[in-house]
This record gives C-alpha cells, sequence and structure tokens, in this order.
C-alpha cells in the first residue's frame, strides 16, 4: 500500500522593518507548541500547483494579499519526526519584500529573526535557511532591490545589505560596486533630500537578474 503523506506550503516572508531584518510569524493558540512562534503555511489542495499554493497562503493565511513579494521555492523538509501529530511534508517558500505594512490578519506580526530563538516544529530552521539564502541572493542576484521602494537611494540599498548581512559597508565602496554592477540600477533622473545633506539620486532597479561583478559578502569593504 502506497503511504499518503500531507503536504504543507509554508512561507519564510522577509522584510527590512525598523532597521532589522523581520520575518512574518504568528503565535500558535493550539497545541502543539502553544503559544511558539510559527511560519504561515497550509496544505495543498488537491487541485493546485506548489506555486499557487503559496500564494495562496501568503494571501489567506500571512495576509498579505495583492503585496509586492518575491516568492521563490527555498526547499523541501522531509524528516519524520518535524510534526509530532504525524507525517508532513513541508515545501517552504522564501518571500522577499520592501517594508510592508502589518498583515490584515490581526494574529499575523513582523518580527526580528534575530529575536525568534525558539520556534514551532522545525520553522526556526527553515527560518535561517530562508534567512541564508536571502543573503546569497544579495551577493550574485539583484534581489536587494527586492527589500526597497520602486524608486530609492543608494544609501537606502546600502541600509538593506548591512541589515541582512549584518555588518556595516563602506559607503564610498558600495556606491561604486553597485553603480558600476551592469544593469543593476537605472537613474530615474530625479533627486531626493529625505536623509538631509545634499541631494542624492534616485534609482529603480535595472533588467540585470545576475550581479557581474557579484557583491561578494567575504571581500572586505
Amino acid at each position: 500500500m502506497v503511504p499518503s503523506i500531507p503536504v504543507s506550503v509554508d512561507l519564510v516572508v522577509l522584510t527590512v522593518r525598523n532597521q532589522a531584518l523581520s520575518a512574518l510569524v504568528w503565535r500558535r493558540d493550539n497545541p502543539p507548541f502553544l503559544r511558539r512562534w510559527s511560519l504561515s503555511g497550509g496544505f495543498i489542495q488537491l487541485d493546485e500547483d506548489l506555486p499557487a499554493a503559496a500564494h495562496r497562503i501568503l494571501s489567506e493565511r500571512a495576509g498579505l494579499p495583492g503585496a509586492p513579494v518575491h516568492l521563490e521555492q527555498l526547499q523541501t523538509y522531509g524528516y519524520p519526526d518535524r510534526d509530532p501529530r504525524q507525517r508532513v511534508l513541508s515545501v517552504a517558500y522564501l518571500g522577499l519584500a520592501p517594508d510592508l505594512p502589518a498583515s490584515e490578519k490581526a494574529h499575523m506580526s513582523w518580527q526580528p529573526v534575530d529575536s525568534l530563538l525558539v520556534m514551532a516544529f522545525d520553522h526556526r530552521r527553515i527560518m535561517l535557511d530562508g534567512v541564508e539564502r536571502a543573503r546569497a541572493k544579495l551577493e550574485y542576484t539583484s534581489l536587494g532591490a527586492a527589500f526597497c521602494p520602486p524608486e530609492f537611494t543608494v544609501a537606502d540599498l546600502r541600509r538593506v545589505y548591512e541589515i541582512v548581512w549584518g555588518r556595516p559597508l563602506d559607503p564610498r565602496n558600495f556606491h561604486r560596486k553597485v553603480t558600476k554592477a551592469e544593469g543593476f540600477l537605472v537613474e530615474t533622473g530625479e533627486t531626493t533630500t529625505r536623509d538631509g545633506g545634499r541631494p542624492a539620486k534616485l534609482y529603480r532597479r535595472g533588467p540585470a537578474e545576475l550581479l557581474h561583478p557579484p557583491m561578494l559578502r567575504s571581500l572586505k569593504e
């Protein structure tokens, strides 16, 4: 007899909020793991594929319908004891987004990643895998701009890198690298003084998906 194993989709949704890398989570109100923080998730329906399930859960469970969230499949988790009630396979998705408002669901909240030391099930492991994927994505792809609004300054983008990577970066070196990376940034022709000081150029995300040259964490700034 072929075993029947439920499949869930769990979302690691990350944003930069209040100068901290934050994840969208909720406190469980039922056992198991009563009152522990949990990722938003749900079981896949028989008539939907995985990406459709991820977008449905983002809207219905996470409370972010129509939000500009970049979603990509992260990893599958299937070890037998990850759920004490029954065996469940989880397909995790990573979501990256600019500073978003509070979720439409009252029980959901943005919490700094560094504060989520104990979570339900294996959700801390899944979240940390998502954080590491996000950090690596900033090295080789243009997804750092996914944490920014549609128009942003180089200083805005640098703060994203500093918060996600967890270390300060030299402003001049960072400016040189991101403006020379082919297709990463496109000037809008506008400037802003919102940070004080001299007017700063506003940019939008360019067409490049991969950064050339890459922004390697291992290199000294």
